[in-house]
């Protein structure tokens, strides 16, 4: 036989037992933390990503700009409010598991019916001369009431700590932000150093396509060339005479993405755009890939929003169970206020406890728990595909920027032979032992190559940008 102490318990173990066997089954599933030892033969742990991003970018001028942005990108701007949002979610959320306590005045008249429970009510008090029971009936109370939930479940502290998850998920998605933006900037401020030395090419073979233009009309003058070869060179005059106004207008669009980025109107940007073609990418470190689930932010915030999620299956799993409410007050209660503060005959308290829980039409709470469990299944998907993903992306770089390197010698190679070409093609020409057309065509193809060249430039510069945002770093 069970001792009266242990009834109580009894029951209430009964009664959980019931509604925890009307919860629905989960298909469980857990996230996948393997990645590959290494991206290739090397397994050195140093990484690149532990530079800070004023140490790795050496120009001062593309530092300044990326501390402006820092300080006035409006995107990364609404971003810390998403941080102050969450935090602020935390707070409320700590304050649901606490006692809530109330205090203030209230006064209210109330007429009662003649065969009314109050109304038929007999004593031997006379509140007023006459009269047992004045009508209507004042009713003046002062006093302090206090209500709490029983975090019985863990409920209440689990929305606490989901809520705490989703707070450092959004500063991770903050530092993630501030990577893409110093890349994008980098990246925007190297386009428009290799637009300026793209100008300058097209202008200097501009001159020379002149002076080319202007010993073909001599030749012209001597008969020794066509009217048909004066058109075709200033043909070509004319070409990369328009050509230079679309770089022109290349350049006010990178420098007002650049403006934007940075939070200002359009004004000229700072740069020093004669040594782009000898600058060298910085060495890139790619580390061990197991480093990329503490450095990548985006990673962290894809973990710490799996970590809520989580908790919020158990959030709503708790809502089958039952609730045990708490609800106490004391204070001052009287008919007149003239007798309101006597003790102890004016003085009321009361407690009690209610203990409930959903029996039937829990669709929406049914609803609700496999939402979660959804959600959670999304969140470890989302994770998967964040740790693939940054993989992929340094993958990719390492061997954009092995490929470019080789590029980069064997263009520049043809850049010199080219050059050189335009010199022996001019001769030839002048000499009458070479037709226009192949001093066109080599002109045309040295320009050509030279482009190229500072494009493969561009594209180094971007790829090592790339891979240092790749591998998480530029946030700290």
């Amino acid at each position: 036989m069970l001792s009266h102490k242990l009834y109580p318990k009894f029951w209430i173990c009964c009664f959980c037992l019931i509604f925890t066997g009307c919860i629905p089954a989960l298909v469980r599933k857990e996230a996948n933390r393997t990645v590959p030892q290494s991206y290739n033969t090397s397994v050195d742990t140093t990484n690149s990503q532990s530079v800070k991003w004023k140490d790795f970018f050496t120009d001062p001028n593309l530092n300044a700009l990326i501390d402006t942005a820092l300080g006035n990108n409006q995107g990364l701007n609404i971003v810390l409010q998403d941080i102050v949002i969450a935090k602020n979610d935390v707070r409320a959320r700590k304050g649901q598991y606490l006692p809530f306590l109330g205090l203030g005045p209230s006064a209210s008249v109330t007429k009662e019916g003649r065969y009314t429970r109050f109304g038929a009510v007999d004593d031997n008090i006379d509140i007023e001369p006459g009269r047992r029971i004045p009508d209507p009936l004042a009713n003046y109370m002062i006093g302090a009431t206090v209500s709490w939930e029983a975090d019985i479940w863990r409920k209440l502290r689990n929305s606490r700590k989901s809520a705490m998850y989703r707070y450092l998920a959004s500063t991770e998605g903050k530092n993630f932000m501030v990577t893409l933006l110093v890349a994008d900037i980098a990246n925007s401020y190297f386009e428009l150093m290799s637009l300026d030395n793209q100008l300058e090419i097209l202008r200097k073979n501009i001159d020379i396509q002149q002076n080319a233009l202007s010993i073909v009309k001599l030749q012209k003058q001597a008969a020794k060339v066509t009217e048909l070869a004066v058109r075709r060179f200033e043909a070509e005059v004319l070409k990369n005479q328009s050509r230079q106004y679309d770089i022109l207008q290349e350049i006010t669009m990178a420098e007002n993405r650049i403006n934007f980025l940075t939070g200002r109107f359009p004004r000229p940007v700072a740069r020093n755009s004669q040594t782009f073609i000898d600058l060298v990418p910085k060495t890139i470190y790619a580390g061990i890939p197991s480093q990329l689930l503490q450095n990548r932010p985006d990673i962290r915030q894809a973990e710490l929003e799996l970590s809520a999620a989580k908790l919020n299956v158990k959030v709503t799993r708790a809502n089958f169970y039952p609730s045990l409410l708490i609800t106490a007050g004391a204070g001052y209660q009287a008919f007149s206020p003239k007798v309101l503060f006597q003790s102890p005959e004016s003085i009321i308290y009361a407690l009690g406890g209610q203990l409930i829980a959903p029996l039937i039409n829990r669709n929406g709470i049914t609803a609700d728990y496999l939402s979660a469990n959804a959600r959670q299944v999304q969140s470890i998907y989302n994770y998967q595909r964040s740790i693939l993903n940054a993989h992929i992306e340094v993958a990719n770089q390492l061997s954009n920027i092995n490929n470019l390197a080789n590029s980069f010698d064997l263009k520049n190679q043809q850049v010199q032979t080219l050059t050189r070409s335009i010199d022996i093609s001019t001769g030839l020409f002048n000499s009458a032992r070479a037709d226009y057309m192949e001093v066109l065509l080599t002109q045309r193809d040295a320009l050509e190559s030279r482009f190229d060249l500072i494009d493969i430039k561009k594209r180094q510069l971007n790829a090592m940008v790339d891979i240092y945002q790749a591998l998480g770093g530029g946030w700290k």
